[in-house]
């Protein structure tokens, strides 16, 4: 692609005439470049790109594009305000806008992405379409796979998984799209047919630094969608329900308590933890040439949780807006078994035993709530403090957990640091474990804790008895918990009989 071709895509600034170039590929990564690319100089939180454009030279590149020019280089440098937002759109000018080529689905919340994504994704496939899926754990294109490296690749990479998947016949993308992006501009140049924001609370703050700017980022994925798009908002979420008359789109809103949205859902039934409920549809819309008038039907979840519950709304409306049948929504539900420890039911014997992502607030109080709707005895929780994240968050988790303290019968906490099972970027220090233990102490409920993951998981298999639930409780310092609760509950069988 010509040179002058790609940079009538982004906003030059130095106003230096452009050079009849032809353009291989272009690159953000030094030590990608080869002969004829385009190199883009971005300043990350870590590194700068400028410091890079010397090698970037050596290797074979052809022209940059910067915000500060630099001295001593030999190829033509075009100065833009904002690298990052230059790199997004010259990726979609690159690839030729892939994006508009596919039915593209964003989905952002602070919980629940990745159980949305994974929900969408298997609707639309078992409804025939070929699909895509862009996240935190795989990028699928089709019938092939790989690891993800981010929640939302970097905006040059994302474009090209999308070109990807259009030359894959690919006709159905879900991803999730975090904060991150959104304020990084990974986005910039995606052009979304259905957008949506489930919830909001307290997270992320190491980046964002305050929540507002946190809500800022998160809902510019809503606020920015076009008069061709539709919004799916959460109307018993304060932050997402804000957001009805600050878009575009054609806002298609829901609600569990809420009966004031275009769908409501009603009769629910969480008693043993996976949900049956009815999907009425309040208000007439259109989407895709389809018609829904004022109807319901039933759903029943394979998925544990009162946030499964919202997550698969969304998914719900997603698809209906896609045109799938309501019977592949139905069948699909039932069949959809979750993405790990998003409340997973790891064992369902005379006990139960759920392993639960407790990342924050929001998480804590839905999964509580949740168990609040359950049948059981008594709940044994194994929480694993938060490593590497401040006090603040621990603290905030452990007021939640006071919170339904009463409700749920917790008089007693056993916690644990997971020494041998974090790393040093996920190890817990003094003040985490203070503060967690300053709220505890304040509401009376005892804590017992351990450093080490078995040992806490050990004293909760030993003290649950029959109809009992232990709830395997944290982030990173409980990923180890399903496998050592299954070991010693599958050794503790084996010695039964």
């Amino acid at each position: 692609m010509q040179l002058k071709q790609l940079l009538q895509a982004i906003e030059v600034t130095n106003g230096r005439e452009v050079e009849p170039l032809e353009i291989r590929n272009v690159s953000y990564h030094s030590q990608k470049v080869q002969e004829g690319d385009l190199f883009v100089c971005v300043k990350g939180y870590k590194t700068d790109g400028h410091q890079y454009l010397a090698d970037a030279v050596k290797r074979g590149a052809v022209a940059a594009v910067v915000e500060d020019f630099q001295d001593g280089i030999d190829i033509p440098q075009y100065v833009v305000k904002d690298s990052r937002i230059a790199l997004a759109r010259l990726g979609a000018c690159f690839y030729q806008d892939p994006s508009s080529k596919l039915n593209m689905i964003g989905i952002t919340a602070t919980n629940g992405k990745t159980t949305t994504t994974y929900m969408t994704n298997a609707i639309l496939e078992n409804e025939g379409r070929r699909t895509g899926l862009i996240g935190t754990v795989i990028i699928k294109n089709g019938d092939e796979s790989i690891p993800a490296e981010l929640t939302t690749p970097e905006s040059l990479d994302l474009q090209r998984y999308l070109n990807e998947m259009v030359q894959n016949d690919v006709t159905h993308v879900t991803m999730e799209v975090s904060s991150a992006a959104l304020e990084l501009h990974r986005v910039e140049g995606v052009n979304y047919d259905i957008v949506s924001l489930n919830n909001m609370s307290k997270e992320h703050m190491e980046m964002h630094g305050t929540f507002e700017r946190y809500f800022e980022a998160k809902s510019s994925l809503i606020r920015n969608a076009s008069e061709n798009s539709f919004a799916i908002l959460n109307l018993d979420d304060q932050y997402s329900a804000s957001l009805v008359d600050k878009t575009k789109a054609k806002v298609i809103s829901f609600g569990i308590d809420s009966k004031d949205g275009y769908v409501h859902c009603k009769n629910l039934d969480l008693t043993t933890g996976r949900g049956k409920f009815t999907v009425e549809i309040l208000k007439s819309f259109e989407a895709n040439g389809i018609s829904y008038e004022p109807s319901e039907f039933d759903v029943e979840l394979a998925v544990p949780g009162l946030h499964s519950v919202y997550n698969a709304m969304v998914a719900i409306i997603a698809s209906l807006i896609s045109g799938v049948r309501i019977s592949t929504i139905q069948e699909t539900l039932k069949e959809f078994s979750g993405v790990p420890r998003r409340f997973e039911f790891i064992y369902e014997n005379e006990i139960k035993v759920v392993d639960d992502h407790f990342a924050n607030p929001g998480n804590i109080n839905v999964t509580l709530q949740t168990l609040d709707f359950m049948d059981f005895e008594q709940l044994q929780l194994v929480y694993a403090v938060r490593g590497q994240r401040g006090a603040t968050i621990n603290r905030e988790n452990a007021e939640v957990i006071v919170e339904w303290a009463d409700k749920l019968d917790i008089k007693e906490v056993i916690a644990t640091r997971s020494v041998s099972h974090t790393t040093s970027k996920d190890e817990v220090t003094d003040d985490e474990v203070k503060a967690f233990l300053d709220v505890m102490e304040k509401a009376n409920i005892k804590v017992n804790l351990y450093n080490e993951l078995p040992d806490a998981i050990h004293e909760a298999l030993s003290k649950a008895n029959k109809g009992d639930l232990v709830l395997l409780a944290g982030c990173q310092g409980m990923d180890y918990g399903a496998g050592i609760a299954l070991e010693a509950l599958n050794k503790e069988n084996a010695e039964v009989k």
